[in-house]
């Protein structure tokens, strides 16, 4: 009919227009903080071809009894997954729940979290989760805290699970300026006494706070944490390398700090590999130039690089984040 004409050229003329504005519209970029709310000590993660982040709810200790997770097939477009796990689930666990670490074994996910805040003769410290999805829901795995003690002065914060070369398990945890390594059991029940007849050795670097990390890049092992102080400005990632996950680790520098045009107190992270190449990324949480709360950091991502010699290069703070790439 000679009426519609008309019409399906407008009908033609929208479409094109809404196909250019969507077009000019699509994110390339993740953007820092990459997901909105106050989020922290991120630990991210692949499972299969999406990218996890579980970080820290950032809120005062008596309301940070929760976990939120959240997924990404590109680094920039993520996906919120509320309440994985809260102290409803973890009967010993009353508040200060944070820093979650998590690993995929045998078709199970096991999340590992600090709770309550534990000081000596307090019930609390590094408790175990378990789910059949990274999405949860996860309930408590062993019904009390797998590290509930102070060893070597560590408190139990801070967890990250480090699989070696051997595939041997390790607990690497601790705050108050004190780091322990654990051999775990290989059904993360408890640990594994080392040949010495000792359970926790301590591997503390010099300037070490909290928040460690461990991974191996071309035979070399590298050990990252937090130092400064995680409500101010100095907050940041330094590291070391050694021959093994025990040291003696040499402290080389910082690789991680506030840029005062960006952001401050850039610190308590994580790293990820893509799988097959040596394209690296550093996951982080930041204070906004314009927040004063301790509490209110939000978590952001940009890419870490490594020069020839195998040395980390000081990472750049960003507002713009990093680019979208899709897992293969």
């Amino acid at each position: 009919m000679p009426f519609l004409r008309p019409v399906l050229f407008l009908v033609f003329l929208f479409t094109i227009s809404f196909g250019s504005l969507a077009q000019q519209n699509r994110k390339t970029e993740s953007g820092n903080p990459v997901f909105p709310g106050w989020y922290a000590d991120p630990e991210g993660t692949i499972f299969g071809k999406k990218y996890w982040i579980y970080p820290t709810y950032s809120a005062p200790y008596n309301q940070q009894v929760f976990f939120d997770a959240f997924s990404s097939p590109d680094l920039v477009n993520w996906t919120k997954h509320s309440r994985i796990l809260d102290s409803t689930a973890i009967k010993w666990a009353k508040r200060a729940m944070w820093a979650p670490a998590i690993v995929e074994k045998s078709g199970k996910y096991f999340l590992f979290f600090g709770a309550n805040d534990v000081h000596e003769g307090e019930i609390g410290g590094i408790g175990v989760a378990v789910a059949d999805n990274p999405a949860g829901p996860f309930r408590d795995y062993l019904g009390k805290p797998l590290v509930g003690q102070i060893h070597n002065g560590a408190q139990p914060i801070d967890q990250f699970v480090f699989k070696d070369k051997d595939n041997q398990y390790y607990l690497i945890y601790g705050g108050w300026g004190h780091c322990n390594i654990a051999r775990l059991k290989n059904d993360f029940t408890g640990f594994l006494p080392f040949p010495d007849g000792t359970t926790f050795r301590e591997i503390t670097p010099k300037n070490y706070v909290e928040g460690p990390i461990m991974f191996v890049r071309k035979g070399v092992y590298y050990f990252m944490w937090s130092e400064g102080g995680w409500t101010g400005p100095d907050y940041s990632v330094a590291y070391a390398t050694s021959t093994s996950p025990f040291g003696p680790f040499e402290r080389v520098g910082k690789i991680l700090q506030q840029d005062p045009q960006v952001a401050r107190g850039a610190g308590h992270h994580s790293v990820i590999q893509i799988p097959g190449t040596d394209e690296w990324y550093i996951i982080y949480h930041r204070r906004p130039l314009t927040e004063t709360d301790g509490n209110h950091r939000e978590t952001c991502i940009d890419r870490m690089y490594f020069d020839e010699k195998g040395a980390i290069k000081p990472v750049k703070i960003t507002v713009e984040g990093v680019k979208a790439r899709p897992l293969h």
